[in-house]
């Protein structure tokens, strides 16, 4: 199943309350619950302005549903095409 990377621009979530990212994360789980077992959230990264989160779904419109559902923004979603590490190296 692919897997996605979603900008959310957000201003100023990496300065939240960790009750404020709670939030946040519940109003996510509730979106994935309405949505069902075919869209998987996996974790998400927090900057200054941006909440960068990857998701498994089967396709673009599923993710922006979810953002839909759950209040926030997708502003931007991209199909991951690889995944690299340092033992790519090897």
């Amino acid at each position: 199943m692919p897997r996605y990377v979603i900008e959310r621009h957000i201003p100023g979530a990496g300065k939240f309350p960790p009750e404020q990212l709670k939030a946040i994360s519940l109003d996510s789980l509730g979106a994935l619950q309405r949505l069902g077992p075919k869209i998987q959230w996996v974790h998400s990264y927090v900057t200054d302005d941006v909440i960068y989160c990857i998701y498994v779904a089967p396709d673009e419109a599923m993710i922006r549903e979810h953002a839909r559902l759950g209040g926030f923004p997708a502003n931007r979603v991209y199909e991951v095409a690889a995944v690299i590490d340092p033992t790519t190296a090897e």
